[in-house]
């Protein structure tokens, strides 16, 4: 386990996957600017690591996070903080970026700001008594780190107007049957089962992998043509190296594949 500039978010190496851990458990995991300035500092070394193909976004304890430390969003006197402007852009983007997907594990709360930190997350799995939402309207203010663009992209526009504008707790069945979440388990079992997911993914192609969650990503940004094109792009040379022969060779063969990322 290794601890990550302020020592409030560590990494748990176990190539090829990475476990990116929330390590506030006094504090329910709340994010600081010192924490999210952790966050981008440990997405950056995985990915900068080779080896690792898959990461988790995890809390230490109980709970997965409380959202951002109410004290300090009480005390911030700026109408437009770094919290808002920089810290927490920075965050999500560093997430949304990353080369290997990200699997978040969700359990017993994940409220408002640690909502929107699990949606830039390829994948995300949600414990059955967790208390998910975006409650900002009852504080005085609305979603702005992202709930409102990236949550109507993963659930439609009605969906997100529910979520959003009645600042409730999402039904965890609900929001596993909008898509909004991947699979559903006991919250004691969150972060075994978004670790084995992860591990899932680590036995596909890197290179593969890489290339189409760039693609994934710009397909609804793109017209239809130039996402076209621009996945053909990608996946041009993919078919010259080792892993593209290696995953073909396997297939006939009758055996798992050894992918090198080469």
């Amino acid at each position: 386990m290794e601890s990550v500039g302020s020592g409030l978010v560590t990494i748990d190496w176990n190539q090829p996957r990475a476990d990116v851990v929330l390590s506030r458990p006094e504090k329910r995991n709340a994010m600081t600017v010192p924490l999210m300035a952790d966050l981008v500092t440990a997405f950056d070394r995985v990915d900068d690591a080779e080896d690792v193909r898959a990461a988790t976004l995890l809390g230490e304890g109980p709970v997965f996070c409380a959202g951002m430390d109410l004290e300090m969003m009480r005390e911030r006197v700026e109408p437009e903080s770094s919290i808002d402007r920089d810290a927490f852009p920075e965050v999500l983007e560093r997430i949304e970026t990353l080369r290997q997907p990200v699997v978040a594990g969700i359990k017993r709360a994940a409220p408002a700001g640690a909502f929107e930190l699990t949606l830039p997350c390829d994948f995300r799995i949600l414990g059955r008594e967790a208390r998910y939402g975006l409650l900002e309207v009852q504080l005085g203010t609305f979603p702005h780190g992202g709930g409102t663009q990236r949550l109507p992209r993963l659930v439609g526009l009605s969906n997100a107007k529910s979520i959003v504008l009645t600042g409730e707790f999402v039904d965890p069945e609900a929001a596993h049957a909008m898509g909004l979440v991947h699979e559903l388990c006991a919250d004691d079992d969150v972060d075994d089962r978004a670790k084995a997911f992860a591990d899932d993914l680590c036995a596909n192609a890197p290179l593969g992998m890489e290339r189409a969650k760039v693609a994934l990503n710009a397909a609804l940004e793109l017209p239809l043509e130039q996402g076209l094109a621009y996945e053909r792009q990608l996946a041009y040379g993919l078919d010259d190296t080792d892993d593209y022969r290696e995953g073909f060779d396997a297939r006939l063969e009758g055996r798992q594949p050894e992918f090198h990322g080469e």
